[in-house]
């Protein structure tokens, strides 16, 4: 699937930790400088999804980058949510994954963007399944102005840190989520809702990654709503 829009381009950045440097997909708008939004992965990689997920952002006037996140473990995955194989492989590396190098991997991601001449100081991140608990995360231990999270898994263990959100953060949240049982989102849902900078949103009869491009749980009713949110959240917050 491609925004067909010639003004964005595909880009690269490298980014450089102390314990080694990792590649990150940049999706450049044709009006810069811009917002960054640091797109964080789901467990399959920086696959097709992460790469359009990049380039609508970018059709929307920000510098999207997608840091590979799994490079301390194997560097490049691209896979999909299509066979077994590929879940078998995804999980793997899922239960071998460290959340808080993973959340100093997107620190310094974003510090690193912020460096380019095509970005301006205002900074936002959007993460889907992992990536909604990094994003949650992100926004707990950084100054970022605005996070997105979609359907993020296990943020019920870290709520203990609920409060440090200070900025905005929007969180959709699929209802009939496998991965997130339901007392897991009773307790997001509780341990963050009367904090004003927390906009939560829920998705009657939705399963996990219902807002994934041509996944298998696609709903396209409900990734249209959510996405409408999140780019009029964006908006707000990063324009």
């Amino acid at each position: 699937m491609s925004t067909a829009n010639p003004e964005v381009r595909d880009s690269a950045l490298t980014v450089t930790t102390p314990d080694g440097d990792f590649a990150a997909f940049v999706a450049l708008p044709a009006a810069t400088p811009a917002p960054v939004v640091v797109v964080i992965q789901e467990i399959f990689g920086i696959n097709e999804d992460m790469r359009e997920t990049c380039r609508k952002l970018a059709s929307q006037g920000y510098v999207a980058v997608c840091p590979d996140l799994f490079w301390r473990q194997e560097p490049g995955v691209s896979i999909t949510d299509k066979t077994q194989e590929e879940w078998d492989k995804a999980m793997k590396l899922y239960t071998g994954f460290d959340v808080d190098n993973g959340v100093s991997d997107i620190i310094a991601t974003i510090a690193t963007a912020l460096k380019r001449p095509d970005a301006v100081t205002r900074v936002g991140v959007v993460g889907y399944c992992l990536g909604g608990l990094l994003s949650f995360l992100t926004a707990t231990r950084t100054k970022v102005d605005a996070a997105v999270s979609y359907y993020g898994v296990g943020i019920d263990k870290h709520l203990d840190e609920a409060s440090n959100v200070k900025h905005g953060l929007l969180m959709h949240i699929a209802e009939a989520d496998e991965f997130v049982p339901a007392e897991a989102r009773q307790k997001i849902v509780a341990g963050l809702s009367g904090n004003p900078h927390v906009e939560i949103h829920t998705y009657p009869g939705c399963s996990h990654a219902f807002a994934r491009h041509a996944g298998v749980h696609y709903n396209a009713v409900s990734a249209k709503l959510a996405n409408a949110r999140s780019t009029e959240f964006f908006a707000k917050y990063l324009k």
